[in-house]
């Protein structure tokens, strides 16, 4: 590993906190064999969730995953679709941002019904992810208008803002964790006239009743990609998983040679 440039990959998977433990030791033990450069390739940052203090009392844990990253050594991090891409800004040290806009594009684009659709985004403030999806696809936009309930961590989806009566529709998300937000969103949709309902995100949690709300729900196809490993017991026929391998391929090829990762996107 002497002065070589080394790219660490690891999913944020259960057991996560093994995984983090395992990815510090092993940037540590390559600091130590003079690695010249060492790259932390994260598909799905742990934590990306724990951004900011919106109770008393608790850790931005995004961020201190950002510190550990830098202590153990890490001297640059390549992840995919943040939560919040004000995520970067916990680094003292180079991010490179990857989307699975093209990846879930291309996909969507051969959707025969695709000149029928509406682009949705699940809540106003995932209405700018959802609007680059929009605008590659050629295709209208909409966003579900979601509220918190009182000073609880419910939400309600309470209306469409946006013409989808009578259209098919894709709500586009960064990622799927219980599916009930996402529930919301699509009784809302059937409710205001929405024909069929395809889900695209880039992160399949799909930790706890998600499975089991799906398979029940309305919604023809659910597509993630891999940045989180589908275990056989959360894979259903609604479930379809793309490859962001190749995206991440070039990206790791692109950061070796110095040449633009911006560019993959335009």
């Amino acid at each position: 590993m002497r002065e070589c440039d080394v790219f660490v990959v690891q999913s944020s998977c259960p057991p996560v906190s093994e995984g983090i433990v395992e990815l510090l030791i092993l940037i540590d033990a390559l600091r130590s064999a003079s690695a010249s450069r060492i790259t932390a390739v994260l598909p799905y940052y742990p934590y990306v969730r724990s951004d900011k203090k919106d109770q008393p009392r608790i850790s931005i844990t995004a961020k201190l995953m950002a510190q550990l990253l830098r202590a153990a050594g890490a001297g640059r991090v390549l992840t995919m679709t943040l939560h919040s891409p004000q995520i970067q800004g916990f680094f003292d040290i180079p991010v490179d941002h990857l989307q699975s806009t093209p990846v879930l594009c291309s996909y969507y684009a051969q959707l025969p019904v695709i000149r029928e659709c509406v682009a949705v985004a699940p809540d106003a403030g995932s209405a700018k992810r959802a609007g680059s999806f929009a605008q590659r696809l050629d295709i209208p936009l909409a966003f579900v208008d979601k509220r918190r309930l009182g000073n609880t961590d419910d939400v309600a989806s309470r209306a469409v803002v946006g013409d989808v009566r009578d259209k098919h529709v894709i709500i586009f998300d960064d990622e799927i964790s219980t599916a009930g937000s996402l529930m919301g969103a699509v009784d809302v949709l059937k409710n205001a006239g929405a024909r069929e309902i395809y889900v695209g995100c880039t992160h399949g949690v799909l930790c706890g009743p998600a499975i089991e709300r799906i398979a029940a729900s309305p919604v023809k196809e659910v597509v993630v990609t891999n940045t989180v490993p589908l275990p056989p017991e959360k894979r259903h026929p609604k479930i379809k998983t793309l490859s962001v391998a190749p995206l991440f391929a070039e990206a790791i090829k692109r950061t070796h040679t110095g040449q633009s990762i911006h560019s993959l996107f335009l």
